[in-house]
């Protein structure tokens, strides 16, 4: 047993409470998978990110874990590592604010702006595909929650997500999940919904909602990689273009007011981003 340092963070908050908590165990080294998996169910809060040497061209490695599994890429655990890496001098931006972080997934650019009250941080999202799965049937809630044009769409970028666009953000945030139909859904038991605002003036142009029963998640406060593939799911439809960015309002049906920043850069990569607020500073046995 060692004693390891230990955070916990709100991702995606503008203030305290209000986002995603996030657990990060800062020195993992030694720690295999198994005791990752462990510690992170034990934890029981949807992502728990573990900091490892980083190889050659990365400023830090991070491995992400669910309470059920490992993640290749997830968004508010990204935007949660950098935050800390810089915050606890792990790693240091360089001029242009910019830094890599290994996971899974590969090594992926982040920029941080900002001083340690204030500090933006966007991670960009490895490329979003679409699966060539044939959309399932809907349960009878998300069917009448849908869109008349929108059908459910898989998308993939790290992990999997099925997307579907709702009519009414109003009847979005009413909507009681049919949690067995989700997580039996092929491929990946998550499903994230999303809505146009129903207002210009409320500070944001997406409502988003995301259930992953299948990871062992009910709701996700406020997801980064689903809110990045629905904006890679708006960019396929040309709805979205290079250079725009939007906000996506997240978490209130759990308590929270989640916000995410999205981007689109000029080359058509997708960058999430929030506001990390330190809650819980200490150690871990183990």
């Amino acid at each position: 047993m060692s004693a390891r340092r230990f955070l916990q963070l709100d991702v995606f908050a503008p203030r305290a409470g209000t986002g995603n908590p996030l657990a990060a165990v800062l020195d993992a080294d030694g720690l295999d998978p198994a005791a990752m998996q462990a510690i992170a169910a034990w934890l029981n809060l949807s992502e728990t990110v573990f900091f490892l040497p980083p190889e050659a061209g990365a400023d830090y490695r991070i491995r992400i874990f669910t309470p059920k599994m490992e993640l290749p890429f997830a968004g508010h655990p990204s935007v949660g590592a950098a935050w800390a890496a810089v915050e606890l001098g792990l790693a240091a931006p360089n001029d242009a604010g910019q830094l890599v972080q290994q996971c899974a997934a590969g090594q992926l650019p982040v920029r941080v702006q900002g001083g340690s009250r204030f500090r933006l941080v966007h991670v960009r999202s490895p490329r979003a595909v679409r699966r060539d799965i044939a959309a399932p049937e809907l349960p009878p809630g998300l069917a009448g929650l849908a869109h008349p044009s929108a059908r459910p769409a898989l998308w993939n970028n790290g992990p999997d997500w099925w997307l579907l666009e709702a009519g009414d953000e109003t009847a979005l945030r009413r909507y009681t999940p049919e949690l067995a139909a989700i997580a039996a859904l092929p491929g990946s038991g998550k499903l994230a919904v999303f809505a146009p605002a129903a207002r210009p003036d409320v500070g944001y142009q997406y409502a988003v909602r995301a259930f992953a029963p299948g990871a062992g998640i009910d709701e996700d406060p406020v997801t980064g990689s689903a809110n990045a593939l629905v904006a890679a799911h708006l960019l396929a439809q040309d709805r979205l273009a290079p250079g725009q960015q939007y906000r996506a309002s997240q978490g209130r049906e759990r308590g929270r007011n989640g916000e995410v920043h999205v981007q689109v850069d000029a080359d058509g990569h997708l960058w999430i981003g929030g506001e990390v607020q330190p809650v819980i500073e200490g150690r871990i046995d183990w």
